[in-house]
């Protein structure tokens, strides 16, 4: 004769287990977020935030996910400088424009000077000045392949050797990062943009490695930010076609993230959206799985196009 079978105590014991493994998935997810965070910041608590004491460059802040970051930021209150090579339709209070090439050294150092004359040394650098032009490796034109490395990542290095010095001396100051989800993901008709925004990453790696190690700087805060498509003009002939189902965020979306680290003072990796976090672990996944999800953005920006 078999024991008897208590049903209720089973079921119970089952949800006893479900609960505990539960509440350790949870405990461990917030344990590895406190982990990230003061790793991210060399184990280092910023002094008290005083939006009057910064001074923010935000290049390509005459438009897009820029003017949104410098509109946010002066409505918080910190003193905001746009460089970049169209003059904004409207500045806020707070706002100062600067016509600049953020390509050009000898331009940068100039503007840096006047900059430091005039208002003190900028404490906040965002890098957010971008570009990109649809089309395969074969026919896009040489000129447009060098700008768009010009502008997405070599200008990074222009413009942090001429404000970050300052950051460092203070031992105050935080560098943004705007890449993309192409950091991660490259797609066809659009590889020299990937490249440029894996590049990105890889800047906002470097430095804050450097600031660690070399300039004795641990409270000089650095973040990057991955959006996948933002409502801009430069993906508006996208935006535009019914057959692109992509997620699409609104520049709100991008500057809300930038200015809540900036105000926090926390460096870090931001995902934007959350929910598509799982795309930076793509170079993880077996080859055969990496190579499925990019022949499916291939094939998705291949059909919106033709």
């Amino acid at each position: 004769m078999l024991p008897p079978f208590n049903i209720g105590s089973h079921y119970s014991q089952c949800y006893t287990k479900f609960l505990a493994a539960l509440a350790l998935l949870v405990f461990l997810g917030k344990t590895n977020s406190i982990l990230s965070r003061w790793v991210a910041n060399n184990w280092t608590s910023s002094d008290a935030w005083q939006p009057e004491r910064e001074i923010a460059i935000v290049t390509g802040g005459s438009n897009g996910i820029g003017k949104q970051i410098a509109t946010d930021l002066a409505v918080a209150g910190v003193r905001v400088i746009i460089l970049d090579i169209h003059k904004p339709s409207s500045l806020p209070k707070n706002d100062h424009f600067y016509h600049a090439d953020v390509t050009s050294s000898d331009g940068i150092r100039g503007i840096g000077k006047r900059i430091r004359a005039e208002y003190g040394g900028p404490t906040v650098l965002i890098n957010n000045a971008g570009v990109g032009y649809p089309g395969s490796i074969l026919e896009k034109p040489e000129i447009k392949i060098r700008r768009t490395f010009e502008i997405n990542t070599i200008s990074h290095f222009l413009l942090v050797r001429e404000f970050l010095p300052a950051m460092v001396r203070q031992n105050h100051g935080h560098v943004v990062t705007i890449a993309s989800m192409a950091s991660f993901v490259v797609a066809g008709n659009m590889v020299e943009y990937a490249c440029s925004k894996a590049s990105a990453l890889a800047f906002h790696e470097g430095l804050s490695q450097e600031l660690k190690f070399y300039y004795n700087a641990p409270k000089v805060r650095t973040i990057v930010i991955h959006p996948i498509w933002v409502r801009t003009e430069m993906i508006k002939p996208l935006d535009l076609e019914n057959s692109f189902q992509q997620t699409v965020l609104a520049p709100e979306m991008v500057s809300q993230a930038v200015v809540r680290q900036v105000i926090t003072q926390k460096s870090g990796q931001v995902i934007l959206p959350q929910s598509h976090i799982s795309f930076s672990a793509v170079r993880a996944l077996p080859s055969w799985l990496q190579e499925k999800v990019r022949n499916i953005a291939s094939q998705t920006l291949k059909t919106v196009r033709e």
